[in-house]
């Protein structure tokens, strides 16, 4: 075969041609990244060769295997992400792997090393809760798992796995006993977030996330802190000066990705929380609300649920007395009310220690990094006034809605695999010719 004609898309023609200009991937990569280009302009390998200096059997071998990995690159493509596919191309343009010299640990003694690096250090007699790489060695070492081994060998075999004996990240375990029970309430709020764009553009039913910021401190910084500059950090004063404290309430609107009248006060109560919702309930027009929050009590008290009857026109007489009898007897009663599907405003709650399910839990996050973390507050008017300048900026040029894929139940992997490269076929290929030798085919 002397040509090889193939088409390739017009993300995969600017990627080669970005690498052909780089400086960074050598030699070996520009020139079969310039077989490709050429093979893709119609060139035949004889002209390829005698263009980018290799012999036409190799540059049909090159211009071979990238055509037959242009399907999975073709598939992170798809994906969107750019950076990806870059090293995707590169990858596929890149030596075979070799087999290199023989190993010199055997794999039950790696498994044996990462097995410790599991294990909680005191149960090797070790005053410590995380493990070093240093005390790793040192424990391989003490049970005779290998007669020596460098620091540096134990990292690798970390970091083949992805183990990192050093790092913790801090969950909450759930107390809910009854299973059935939180699954029906995540299954709520999932329906809930995936029914909301046709509840809004069908009945003109908002569906809107609520949850507050408590304790907001109003710290000012004793010194003002230094931007970082080329080569060094930014600095930032360790001693303030207390000046109060706040608590933000927000309101996240699910379909239309931004954020609603938030009261930034003093003081949260059962009144405070039922004012907010009033106050949202009286200025966004709607024909219905669906309200998604969490299990806190000032989200079931006495004024919500008076508030939320008269604007459904209830009688108070037919809602009882707190703590007696009626709708106000207590938390159950009064959540079974806010929560009946009848009415147009009702509340959805999700279940205990769920607030990842929370849409606007995201949304906090993003404050609490962009201005409560290194701000400086010369008071709480001040901090109140800089809230509400980054929920005005945060609604201009930062909030989107959030594409909910969660419906309550694990992700099922991908029915359909993704392509492989040839270089990912490599190691079953060498299989298949060592196999074929053995049996003399």
């Amino acid at each position: 075969m002397t040509s090889l004609a193939f088409n390739l898309p017009s993300a995969i023609v600017t990627i080669l041609n970005k690498i052909v200009r780089s400086r960074l991937y050598g030699t070996a990569v520009l020139q079969r990244a310039n077989c490709v280009l050429l093979a893709y302009q119609k060139y035949s390998f004889v002209e390829i060769s005698s263009r980018v200096g290799l012999s036409a059997k190799a540059v049909g071998r090159w211009v071979r295997r990238f055509s037959e990995s242009l399907d999975a690159l073709q598939y992170v493509q798809s994906k969107g992400v750019k950076a990806a596919l870059l090293r995707q191309v590169v990858d596929c343009l890149r030596d075979a792997p070799r087999s290199g010299r023989p190993k010199k640990f055997l794999p039950s003694q790696v498994a044996s090393i990462i097995s410790i690096a599991c294990e909680a250090p005191e149960a090797s007699d070790r005053p410590v809760t995380s493990w070093t790489i240093e005390e790793l060695v040192d424990e391989s070492v003490k049970r005779e798992i290998v007669p020596s081994v460098s620091a540096s060998q134990v990292q690798r075999f970390l970091s083949n796995v992805q183990l990192q004996p050093h790092k913790n990240k801090g969950w909450c375990f759930t107390t809910e006993k009854d299973q059935a029970l939180f699954q029906l309430q995540a299954d709520e709020v999932c329906k809930t977030y995936l029914d909301a764009p046709r509840l809004l553009f069908e009945q003109n039913i908002r569906t809107v996330c609520i949850d507050e910021m408590t304790s907001l401190q109003a710290n000012e910084k004793r010194a003002p802190g230094k931007r970082p500059a080329p080569g060094q950090c930014g600095k930032e004063e360790c001693q303030y000066t207390r000046h109060g404290t706040v608590c933000l309430t927000g309101n996240w609107d699910v379909v239309e990705g931004r954020f609603l009248l938030p009261t930034i006060e003093e003081t949260r109560n059962n009144k405070d929380f039922a004012r907010h919702v009033e106050r949202l309930i009286k200025t966004v027009l709607a024909s219905g609300w669906v309200f998604v929050v969490d299990n806190l009590n000032t989200h079931c008290g006495e004024p919500l649920v008076r508030m939320i009857a008269k604007a459904l026109g209830i009688s108070s007489r037919k809602l009882g007395q707190a703590g007696k009898h009626g709708i106000l007897k207590n938390m159950a009663s009064r959540r079974a009310f806010l929560s009946d599907h009848s009415h147009k405003i009702r509340f959805v709650y999700i279940p205990k220690h769920s607030s990842w399910l929370n849409q606007i839990e995201a949304v906090f996050g993003m404050i609490k990094r962009r201005v409560m973390r290194g701000g400086s507050f010369t008071s709480k008017q001040d901090l109140m006034n800089k809230l509400t300048r980054f929920t005005t900026y945060f609604n201009d040029r930062i909030a989107k809605p959030m594409k909910w894929t969660y419906t309550g139940r694990p992700t099922e992997k991908e029915s359909v695999e993704q392509p492989k490269t040839w270089r990912q076929m490599w190691p079953f290929r060498k299989m298949s010719t060592a196999m074929c030798k053995q049996d003399g085919t």
